[in-house]
């Protein structure tokens, strides 16, 4: 019962580790990236789509991206996905094929940017914390039934908080590379 609620918890910090990994693929880099477009949907005949769903996206050079949307008549669409998106990108259409041209990153962007990726990074500190909590109120909850010792309450609290240290450093080794990724020139 005990190994359960800390495998649990293991694994709810471990997605909210990966959460964090998969929110700074949108943070913008100097690179081009494909995670870049993620985000963005294209309205598909009164549907939105993720843009992946409706072109092809891919890495043209270190400072591009190409998107050749499937069907001719979704240029103008995706266009407009991509203007209306918070990127601050703006596409480069001829005939079927939309660059994107991923400026360098100013310093004073790069310091804006790191901001994010620190906050990014406290968000999931906080999320890897409130499972120590549920998890400390599980082990509480059994203590109280009589279903455990306060020997092995005590104990128990103990190794999810090695487990809640470990966790917390990952998010730290996650967010001083990502930051490391963006103060490179």
């Amino acid at each position: 019962m005990l190994n359960e609620i800390k495998k649990d918890a293991q694994a709810r910090m471990a997605k909210s580790i990966e959460a964090l990994r998969h929110n700074l693929v949108k943070v913008r880099t100097g690179r081009a990236n494909t995670g870049l477009v993620d985000s963005i949907k294209v309205n598909y005949y009164g549907s939105d789509m993720p843009l992946s769903q409706v072109a092809s996206v891919a890495v043209g050079d270190a400072r591009s991206l190409v998107i050749t949307p499937w069907e001719k008549q979704m240029v103008g669409a995706v266009e407009k996905a991509i203007l209306a998106s918070d990127l601050g990108l703006t596409p480069n259409t001829a005939g079927t094929t939309i660059r994107l041209n991923i400026p360098a990153l100013t310093e004073e962007r790069r310091r804006d940017l790191t901001k994010v990726v620190h906050g990014e990074g406290e968000d999931a500190k906080v999320a890897v914390r409130n499972v120590r909590r549920d998890a400390n109120q599980q082990v509480k909850e059994l203590l109280k039934e009589k279903q455990i010792s306060e020997d092995e309450s005590a104990r128990t609290e103990a190794e999810i908080q090695k487990i809640t240290d470990s966790a917390i450093k990952d998010v730290d080794e996650v967010v001083k590379a990502k930051e490391a990724e963006l103060m490179s020139v």
